[in-house]
């Protein structure tokens, strides 16, 4: 039996290894639901014969919990700025040197100054898209309304005699605490990120006075609503309410959804591709992460979501309606108005949740 076995021993050896190496031509990624366009993701596996398992989360607190408890088992991730700050800390990414990383330098610089605040020397996240919370809305009913407000300021939500008179057709805000309190700071020119007591006193005054105004404060239900016809009015993210306004175009509405970015500035958010420090597959990563970072991988995506995409050498391949949207792409002068996306510590972000709690309370 032992010659036999000795016999037996290499090609055994050669189905195991043979095994290991089939398995290992995987990549699992953790997403936002249709983030990556499905051609590019056929393209991907067809070049490098490495398959996509692509499993989604419907809120960035699903990934940061996944991300900090560790053993999720992904290998590449696709969190917010704050996020992915807050990963940082708990040391659970891995670096993503940028020596030999096809197609870094086509990435946009001031949204790379804007990430180092949170990732000093862009080490561990690589931008992917990025975009505004704004005013999502129905332009006829709101100009029915109010004929002589300006329909790129904040005033619209945040002065009662304005918010009142667009009650009876609905306003909805996005389920976010830190941002929506943010931008609520940023209106009344303080500090997005303060944790002054009294900053945070005029904030929940200012909302408090929003509320009797607002139908619900909820995520994702604002594209169908403001598509349709139910909501005159949202906050909510630039992508969202393009992709409502072009559902309301192909469905021949006798009305035109729009966003605004507010005049007095806002929050830029972006999301970031990043490798969780345990991720079984790191060179699979590495090789997604540089397919993703051509131009034609990302451009298929702002065509269809609407999400500004990082990569400026996409830019010219992207629909010229869309490139030339100001509100998807905005001009230096709008983005100098913006503020970028911040991790604040728990204890912070707590006394947020409960002011936001006291909101929300109140609504559907």
């Amino acid at each position: 039996m032992a010659p036999m076995f000795k016999l037996c021993l290499p090609a055994l050896l050669l189905a195991v290894a043979a095994s290991v190496q089939a398995e290992d031509k995987v990549v699992n990624l953790y997403s936002w639901a249709d983030y990556v366009a499905p051609e590019t993701l056929q393209r991907f596996e067809q070049e490098t014969g490495i398959h996509v398992r692509y499993d989604t989360f419907d809120a960035p607190e699903v990934l940061e919990t996944k991300l900090l408890t560790g053993g999720s088992g992904y290998d590449v991730v696709v969190p917010s700025s704050s996020v992915l700050a807050r990963g940082l800390a708990a040391g659970a990414l891995k670096a993503i040197p940028h020596e030999g990383l096809k197609g870094y330098a086509n990435l946009d610089p001031d949204l790379l100054e804007k990430m180092a605040a949170v990732d000093p020397g862009n080490k561990y996240g690589v931008p992917y898209t990025w975009g505004t919370l704004g005013l999502g809305m129905n332009v006829d009913e709101v100009r029915k309304r109010l004929p002589d407000v300006p329909l790129n300021s904040l005033d619209l939500l945040f002065k009662p005699e304005y918010a009142s008179k667009l009650k009876d057709c609905g306003i909805a805000v996005i389920d976010s605490p830190q941002e929506v309190i943010g931008l609520a700071l940023h209106y009344l020119g303080k500090d997005p990120y303060s944790t002054d007591k009294n900053d945070l006193d005029a904030a929940q005054t200012l909302l408090h006075q929003l509320q009797p105004s607002v139908v619900y404060v909820a995520s994702g239900r604002q594209i169908n609503d403001l598509a349709n016809g139910s909501l005159c009015l949202a906050l909510t993210y630039n992508g969202d309410a393009s992709m409502a306004a072009d559902q309301a175009r192909k469905a021949n509405k006798p009305y035109e959804i729009a966003y605004r970015i507010p005049k007095e500035g806002t929050i830029v958010w972006q999301d970031n591709l990043a490798i969780p420090k345990d991720a079984p597959h790191p060179e699979a990563a590495r090789q997604f992460i540089e397919f993703m970072l051509r131009p034609e991988s990302v451009a298929a995506l702002t065509n269809t979501l609407f999400f500004a995409t990082a990569n400026q050498a996409a830019t010219p391949l992207v629909d010229e309606a869309v490139r030339t949207d100001p509100d998807i792409y905005p001009p230096a002068d709008v983005r100098d108005r913006l503020y970028a996306d911040r991790s604040m510590s728990l204890k912070d972000m707590r006394q947020r949740t409960r002011l936001w709690t006291t909101f929300r309370s109140r609504q559907q």
